[in-house]
């Protein structure tokens, strides 16, 4: 049940979205006045923006994989570099399917950005969804501590919203098109999340947390 909401949920929310975007639906004006009141070009809010660019997401995700296959490999796991391989195949899957739909859609951008189309989904938003959280699921397996899995779950979501909230600060992104990039990003870490399940994502149990028992 909880997987269909995952994907269910997500997927229904992007399609209303996309439906109000190509069909220029009322919500388009409520989604302009939220821009309005929260856009305030600064260094600030670009510097946020940036952390969903690909040149600083895909090395953090990079870095990340390889450490879950050293970690992996070094425990003896078998198959240690299916579970990493198959995040950067989702983490691929970001431009196959974003520009699509960007394209598709072909949404002007903000009034403070340079005259354009093809703003949803937002592909920076999409990005960092998909490589932090990705990171999460590959590592997460690998920590002893409760309180670290509970530190990297947490800073992952922190620098998602940090380039959700810079996009729309700086006007980069209208709002709609930040919660589209959620949508598509979800999906697609929920499939990550299954196909991880199905290719042996847990550690070794000697490389996990002790049991209540020998503690």
């Amino acid at each position: 049940m909880t997987v269909a909401l995952l994907l269910a949920v997500p997927a229904v929310v992007f399609a209303l979205l996309t439906w109000q975007v190509v069909d220029d639906g009322p919500l388009l004006g409520a989604d302009a006045d939220v821009s309005w009141a929260l856009v305030h070009p600064d260094r600030f809010s670009e510097l946020l923006s940036d952390l969903g660019n690909a040149q600083v997401a895909l090395p953090a995700l990079a870095v990340s994989l390889a450490l879950a296959a050293w970690r992996q490999r070094a425990a003896g796991a078998r198959r240690w570099w299916l579970p990493p391989l198959t995040a950067a195949l989702v983490m691929a899957l970001v431009p196959a399917v974003v520009v699509p739909l960007k394209e598709w859609t072909d949404r002007p951008g903000t009034p403070v950005v340079p005259p354009a189309t093809g703003y949803f989904p937002s592909g920076h938003t999409t990005t960092a969804v998909v490589a932090y959280g990705s990171a999460v699921l590959v590592l997460l397996p690998w920590l002893r501590s409760p309180a670290a899995r509970r530190l990297l779950t947490a800073g992952a979501v922190v620098l998602m919203l940090a380039v959700s909230y810079g996009l729309v600060r700086r006007g980069y992104h209208w709002p709609l098109d930040v919660v589209g990039g959620w949508c598509v990003g979800t999906v697609l870490l929920t499939l990550l999340w299954l196909a991880l399940g199905r290719t042996g994502r847990r550690a070794p149990a000697e490389a996990r947390e002790p049991s209540a028992r020998t503690e």
